[in-house]
């Protein structure tokens, strides 16, 4: 299992690059960004000044949309950057909430985002593609490579990350909801004549170490009402189990939000955000990874079982520096697999 840290682009910009490096001095893979460019600082410039001050780590938007930029424009960023430090970078892709709601935009079909997939990998691994009547590619890049995962929960997005995705993001560590979307996507793949093992399938949820369960989970209960803005989506499209819903999503993701109401974006992915007391205890501690290196450890053996192969852990909390302590001393080591030098 690999490992990710997924951040928010608040100013200043410094603080975010260095907790980064942080990160990778920790034994992390991944730094994520938030891409919601009203609501936080410019990802994309951020991750130059991150790869520069770092040496292995990868980064990438958690997640991007085909809505906000051009694609072509997102493809020539990536590329860049790939060119410029080594291909250390990976497009995470989604329908779009924060960034396109903001905007008083909608998210995009699951035909754009399939589109969007195809012309920014194909660009960006200095391939040529048809777009918009022309048939284009990047002259100066030569070596560069791009893998795009598509983010969804949905059953016809979760279609589309099987049928077009290198890997699939899933923002929530329920390990029963995980198992049902894992196997979603891989039997989507399949049907698709792809090898369903070759997709990476990322877990991104908060990560807390501590043992005031109390104090942890208002940290964290504003990320069951990010997640209850997407199942909210899907309620509306296919209904739900207990009311006859045409869609098969587990009532453990719907149930929730029925006490759901208003939502601010002006408070979106922060700790104490006020739109989502009706987030009970229950459901931050399934979406949620929390409580002491042991229980962590525990959970992310459980993920790992059902075939997650990265989880990416939120720092939108007041404990980032200790939970990466924690991570890299304890919580990595645990789950990376152990090679002996002498058998």
């Amino acid at each position: 299992m690999e490992f990710g840290v997924v951040l928010q682009t608040n100013p200043p910009a410094w603080r975010t690059i260095q907790l980064a490096k942080l990160a990778e001095e920790h034994g992390f893979d991944y730094v994520w960004t938030f891409d919601s460019h009203l609501l936080w600082q410019e990802p994309y410039v951020i991750y130059s000044a991150i790869l520069a001050q770092t040496h292995r780590i990868v980064v990438g938007p958690m997640v991007t949309n085909p809505a906000t930029r051009d694609w072509t424009v997102t493809a020539s960023v990536f590329a860049t950057l790939n060119e410029m430090y080594g291909n250390r970078t990976v497009c995470g892709i989604g329908r779009g909430d924060s960034a396109v709601r903001v905007t008083n935009g909608k998210p995009s079909t699951l035909k754009e985002v399939r589109e969007a997939t195809h012309v920014i990998r194909e660009l960006a691994n200095g391939r040529a593609v048809d777009y918009k009547g022309s048939t284009l590619r990047f002259p100066w890049t030569t070596s560069t490579s791009l893998e795009v995962w598509v983010a969804a929960y949905g059953p016809m997005a979760l279609k589309a990350a099987g049928e077009v995705g290198d890997g699939f993001i899933l923002q929530l560590a329920d390990v029963d909801i995980t198992r049902w979307m894992i196997q979603s996507v891989k039997d989507a793949a399949a049907d698709a004549g792809r090898d369903p093992e070759s997709l990476s399938f990322c877990i991104a949820a908060p990560m807390y170490i501590g043992d005031d369960w109390a104090h942890m989970r208002e940290q964290c209960r504003w990320f069951g009402g990010m997640v209850g803005n997407h199942v909210a989506d899907i309620v509306a499209k296919y209904g739900t189990a207990s009311s006859g819903g045409r869609g098969a999503i587990p009532e453990a993701l719907t149930d929730y939000i029925k006490g759901r109401q208003d939502y601010d974006y002006n408070e979106h992915g922060r700790a104490g955000n006020t739109h989502t007391e009706f987030v009970p205890d229950e459901i931050v501690d399934r979406f949620c990874v929390l409580g002491t290196a042991d229980d962590h450890v525990a959970k992310l053996q459980a993920l790992r079982e059902v075939g997650v192969t990265q989880f990416a852990g939120y720092l939108q909390h007041d404990n980032k520096e200790e939970t990466l302590r924690v991570y890299g001393e304890s919580v990595i080591p645990a789950i990376r697999e152990h090679v002996t030098a002498k058998a």
